[in-house]
């Protein structure tokens, strides 16, 4: 089943318009879908919006949006909402689902197969935030949208 667009741009004054939200329901092509809708919404806000979004910035976003996805597949019953905004400098994905058990993260454990998603998403976003909603949880990450490499 293809996602469900809830809502794609703001309606009240002064509100970004940057913004996009979808149901993502039905069979396993949840995560290809998430990533294709992300890099979607980060073209046209570069294309419409003249926003500074990088090849790298996609990528990251694709990235994190795959991982949180999974984890909510993996982990959550029913449907699941991805919302996408621009706020400033930076991009925030927010993933919903049904499950009221928070994600924690693991030590590092570099013999450990799988299990790494949520240390990822941590790695590459600004911040992320996990809280609990009266139908399950909402995991927030912040992606810059500048394109500043981590220095090696």
């Amino acid at each position: 089943m293809e996602p469900v667009p809830v809502d794609e741009g703001a309606t009240a004054p002064g509100a970004s318009r940057l913004r996009a939200s979808y149901a993502l329901e039905g069979g396993g092509a949840w995560i290809a879908q998430a990533r294709h809708l992300a890099a979607a919404f980060l073209t046209r806000a570069r294309a419409e919006d003249d926003l500074p979004v990088s090849t790298r910035v996609v990528e990251i976003t694709q990235l994190v949006v795959s991982e949180l996805v999974t984890n909510a597949r993996k982990y959550a019953p029913g449907p699941v909402r991805l919302d996408l905004r621009v706020l400033d400098d930076a991009l925030e994905v927010v993933v919903r689902d049904g499950s009221s058990v928070l994600p924690v993260p693991r030590a590092a454990d570099p013999g450990r197969v799988g299990q790494h998603g949520l240390e990822i998403v941590m790695a590459v976003a600004q911040e992320l935030d996990v809280r609990q909603e009266p139908t399950g949880k909402r995991v927030t990450a912040r992606i810059s949208l500048l394109d500043t490499p981590a220095a090696g």
